[in-house]
């Protein structure tokens, strides 16, 4: 392989496995955030199990999407340079900014969250998990202010073939990134939904008192053990269902939403859209002939496939969470019956794999540009040789395929365990009783 496709190749799979670890990220920070708070209103211990049952899960995926951040990080700096060259003067400031958040603020909120319980009340320690929840999103939307740069750059200027700033309010204000932001809200909710009722689907298939404890008939004769379970999944699972048509709405409306604008900015990427029509990709190959000169301007048949999926599975998402899943869960037929819990202990990793088409159609939907109309691939790659990107390949894709075994090992193993055996706000051990001192005459 040429250095060019050794770069691509790298990029894809860095940043790709880092979106997964910060699409849950982004879906659970909120859920338990509302959790906590439902918690401290209404003092029921079910949801502080919930609580801390998932923020565990939380803990375990963000501890481990750091790490592939912090290792993409090198990926850039070797592959490209040409992109750091062009644009660093512009990315500066909200890349800045999303390290001062993600590494110094919502790091030392979720430090102060997960040790703080049974030190802080109950108000101050649900306002740290808020604080997670605020700057982990204020993180996001300045990597989507940088990555928005890329697919539409505005507020700057050329000097000396580099780019400077010269409009902050501009760069914020891209439509490309406030476009972008609901759909990524939507997928992550949609995610984190589908997680929540594969999870409680889970312990429902495999414990049959808690199936059997779901019917009306036997509430009053559960064991207090199996009805404090019962209560936990089904919350669980009912929470996943709203997440889940949340997210599906969220993600499907706002994706539509941005049809006409991506049109008039990338021609050429709505050519490659699911709904294209058979001439759109001729058309946008004359129209981007005549702006930017002669070249061949066609997408790798990888994006429509993509947008294919995309658009279909999104759809589909919809469908299953608000005309299937709600009505099932209203009469607790999802509770009850084991083909349909088989088949909703297979449903999480499909958000997922949806949102990676998504971020592939986005990607590679402006190519041949990294910053469109204004730096190529070919120009923001690093002059390396290719061995050297086929070894930093190879090690990137071992460490994150690592990473990703060991973060999805450790979540499905504490799901498994169910919520009895969480360390996350565990009591404090009591201290024995000290000895009383023998009577003396």
């Amino acid at each position: 392989m040429e250095a060019l496709e050794l770069a691509r190749t790298q990029f894809a799979v860095t940043a790709g496995m880092h979106f997964l670890f910060v699409l849950l990220t982004l879906g659970l920070a909120p859920a338990v955030a509302i959790l906590e708070t439902r918690y401290a209103i209404t003092r029921r211990p079910v949801l502080l199990r919930m609580t801390r049952f998932w923020g565990q899960v939380y803990v375990i995926n963000y501890a481990l999407g750091i790490l592939t951040g912090l290792v993409m990080e090198f990926q850039f700096g070797i592959a490209w340079s040409g992109l750091a060259h062009f644009v660093g003067n512009v990315f500066g400031a909200p890349i800045a900014l999303e390290t001062l958040l993600a590494f110094f603020l919502e790091s030392t909120f979720l430090a102060l969250w997960i040790f703080g319980w049974h030190r802080f009340g109950v108000w101050t320690h649900c306002l740290l998990i808020w604080l997670v929840t605020l700057t982990a999103y204020m993180s996001a939307v300045w990597i989507m202010v940088a990555n928005s740069f890329m697919q539409h750059p505005v507020g700057y200027e050329i000097r000396d073939g580099v780019g400077h700033l010269t409009d902050f309010g501009a760069l914020v204000a891209n439509q490309s990134t406030w476009y972008a932001i609901p759909h990524i809200v939507g997928a992550a909710a949609l995610a984190t939904g589908f997680l929540f009722v594969g999870a409680a689907a889970f312990h429902f298939l495999r414990r049959r008192e808690l199936r059997r404890a779901v019917a009306k008939k036997r509430l009053a004769a559960a064991p207090p053990g199996v009805a404090a379970d019962r209560d936990l999944f089904l919350r669980t699972m009912r929470f996943g269902v709203l997440l889940a048509a949340f997210g599906s709405f969220l993600a499907v409306s706002a994706g539509f939403a941005r049809f006409s604008y991506v049109g008039a900015q990338q021609p050429m990427k709505m050519a490659n859209f699911a709904h294209a029509e058979p001439g759109d990709v001729a058309a946008a190959q004359r129209l981007l002939t005549e702006q930017f000169g002669p070249g061949d301007y066609e997408l790798s048949p990888m994006v429509a496939t993509a947008s294919m999926f995309m658009d279909l599975s999104g759809n589909l998402y919809f469908v299953i969470a608000n005309m299937v899943m709600a009505p099932l869960l209203a009469f607790n037929t999802l509770a009850r019956f084991r083909p349909v819990l088989a088949l909703l202990v297979l449903l999480p990793p499909l958000p997922f794999l949806t949102a990676i088409a998504g971020w592939i159609y986005r990607e590679m939907g402006r190519q041949p540009w990294v910053v469109y109309g204004e730096l190529t691939v070919e120009q923001a790659v690093s002059p390396i040789d290719p061995a050297t990107l086929t070894a930093s390949l190879a090690g990137f894709t071992v460490l994150f395929g690592v990473l990703f075994c060991v973060n999805w090992t450790l979540i499905l193993r504490t799901i498994g365990r169910g919520p009895d055996r969480v360390a996350l706000g565990a009591p404090p051990p009591e201290a024995a009783p000290a000895p009383v001192p023998a009577a003396t005459l």
